[in-house]
């Protein structure tokens, strides 16, 4: 028997995506998914890339692997971290463009708004 696609309407996978969203609102956590690009790193590797103490990297990477973002793989005393799926570089990538399309949007119209108002 064919599975069926859910529906983008069910109000359970609207929540989900709602939740998936929550994690990725915060710089934070989207500052380590940017330096997981390149591949896995352990927590002390990340905690210098991002500057983060290491209980708010940890809080941090605990959400973002509960969310299915990231997965933890235990290597001897440590612990690597890497993305769970690679499709959020492209979500980020989209969202990111998006918004410097809107702010060179809204840089030019005030160019031009105070190039109109400027009495000279």
């Amino acid at each position: 028997m064919p599975k069926t696609k859910p529906s983008t309407t069910d109000p359970a996978i609207i929540a989900a995506v709602a939740d998936y969203f929550k994690v990725l609102s915060e710089g934070s956590r989207l500052q380590i998914l940017t330096c997981l690009k390149s591949g896995a790193m352990n927590v002390m590797e990340l905690g210098e890339a991002t500057g983060l103490g290491q209980a708010n990297l940890s809080k941090h990477l605990k959400v973002l692997t509960q969310a299915g973002i990231l997965f933890r793989q235990p290597k001897g005393t440590s612990a690597y971290y890497e993305i769970a799926d690679p499709i959020i570089f492209e979500l980020c990538e989209l969202v990111c463009e998006r918004i410097s399309e809107r702010i060179q949007q809204q840089a030019e119209s005030l160019k031009a708004f105070h190039s109109k108002n400027t009495v000279f």
